[in-house]
């Protein structure tokens, strides 16, 4: 009961979803004790990043139906927030919350502005304003090099207690060294966790039904009498903040951001590729979808130099299976994943479960022979 209260009664409704969810759950739970070692650390903090980021794009496409290109913008936002205030004031929890809280004010104005002036028009052109928008903010921040570090980027400090050295406990636990990565990998992983449990109770309550109905008709649902520009704006704008805050995990992460770390197009890319592999409107879609995304681009170029090997010598198949075509497996697996799951992952595993049980043979009539009711 008290886990269908936390999913705000929005189950897996697929046991080997469920399984999957659980899984992964208690994988990035664990894997600084499971898999000690930077770099699992960062591909675990990484995927914490996108399950939120991507989960914020979801309840805009996926709930509402608007396709956008300016998320990484908002997504920029949050990470420039935290590295510009933590620059500028020091290496402070005020600096932190200074810059998330200016971070969260310019992406609700912004989203807002958006909102209102570009979702009265339809469709494509509303994607056009967005990436035309998402395009001058990357070249404003790539240009302000006094203000943003520019092409560079800019690096700053955080709070003692988040720093590797700071070590609060004298032994190991578990074998494992305590320092302030840990447990900045635990705040990551505690703030991306409840992010995504609200995100679900806002798709569960009357306003996320409202959402699902404008998305699968807005004349109907206004001709009800649900306004959808104000539903609109405010489903942008709630994609906006939680993009924000993202952003703000990610430089709290790096102590480190620039344009191409947070602003890059290749992330709005990633971003709607997740989106359609992990299954549009769910939530639990941005889980899976986001796991299996940054697993394939961290692990696969390492599996194919190992597995290279094997294939020596064989002229265009050890090319083709070269670590340097690791890209275009890639993009094989995607398109495979698209092609065999049109509805994502998790609709898939949800259709598979709700599969209709064969219908037994209606018994025959109390007093007429079993062979006549055969025949």
């Amino acid at each position: 009961m008290m886990l269908k209260h936390l999913l705000s009664h929005d189950l897996p409704r697929s046991r080997w979803l469920a399984a999957l969810l659980v899984v992964i759950f208690l994988g990035l739970l664990l894997v600084p004790f499971v898999m000690p070692g930077s770099r699992s650390l960062n591909v675990a903090a990484k995927i914490l990043i996108f399950i939120v980021l991507v989960a914020s794009y979801d309840l805009l496409l996926g709930y509402t139906g608007i396709v956008s290109f300016a998320h990484t913008m908002f997504f920029g936002i949050g990470a420039y927030g935290i590295a510009i205030a933590s620059a500028r004031m020091g290496a402070s929890w005020s600096a932190l919350a200074v810059g998330a809280g200016a971070a969260l004010l310019l992406s609700m104005l912004l989203s807002l502005l958006i909102g209102l002036f570009s979702l009265r028009v339809k469709a494509i052109y509303y994607a056009m304003i967005t990436l035309a928008v998402a395009a001058a903010f990357q070249t404003l921040a790539s240009q302000l090099s006094h203000f943003t570090g520019g092409e560079d980027g800019m690096s700053f400090r955080v709070p003692e207690s988040l720093t590797p050295s700071f070590e609060p406990l004298q032994s190991p636990l578990f074998g494992v060294t305590v320092d302030g990565r840990l447990i900045t990998y635990y705040l990551v992983f505690a703030a991306a966790a409840a992010l995504v449990l609200l995100m679900l109770r806002i798709v569960n309550s009357p306003f996320g039904r409202v959402l699902l109905a404008i998305r699968e008709n807005d004349f109907r649902a206004e001709a009800i009498g649900y306004r959808t520009v104000v539903y609109r704006t405010l489903s942008n704008v709630m994609s906006a903040l939680f993009a924000t805050l993202a952003g703000c995990l990610l430089a709290l992460w790096l102590r480190y951001n620039g344009p191409d770390t947070s602003l890059s197009f290749e992330i709005m890319l990633d971003i709607l590729l997740i989106v359609v592999i992990g299954g549009m409107g769910t939530i639990y879609g941005a889980v899976i979808g986001s796991v299996l995304f940054v697993l394939a681009q961290n692990y696969l170029q390492d599996l194919m130099r190992a597995a290279s090997g094997t294939f020596e010598g064989l002229g265009l198949i050890s090319e083709l299976v070269s670590a340097d075509r690791w890209l275009l497996w890639l993009g094989v697996l995607f398109v495979l994943c698209v092609y065999h799951f049109p509805s994502g992952i998790v609709g898939k595993l949800r259709q598979s479960s709700q599969a209709p049980a064969a219908v037994p043979p209606a018994a025959p009539p109390q007093g007429q022979p079993q062979a006549a009711a055969a025949r």
